[in-house]
């Protein structure tokens, strides 16, 4: 006779999945945002090929992460 399906298993598992889902939606979105008020305030400066440059050790750390 074959075991019964653990539902609540199933269940926990779709929501961790959602809430790590929305986690890291939400870190992305967390990271536009420092980026677009650090621009915004001139810290950063495009150069022709796109990227960022800046004189701040700091700065170009965090925009790495």
């Amino acid at each position: 006779m074959p075991m019964k399906p653990n539902y609540r298993h199933e269940r926990t598992q779709k929501a961790r999945t959602r809430e790590l889902k929305r986690q890291e939606k939400q870190h992305r979105r967390e990271e536009k945002s420092a980026q677009r008020k650090s621009i915004r305030s001139g810290d950063l400066t495009a150069n022709v090929c796109g990227e960022e440059v800046t004189g701040d050790e700091e700065v170009q750390k965090s925009a790495a992460h």
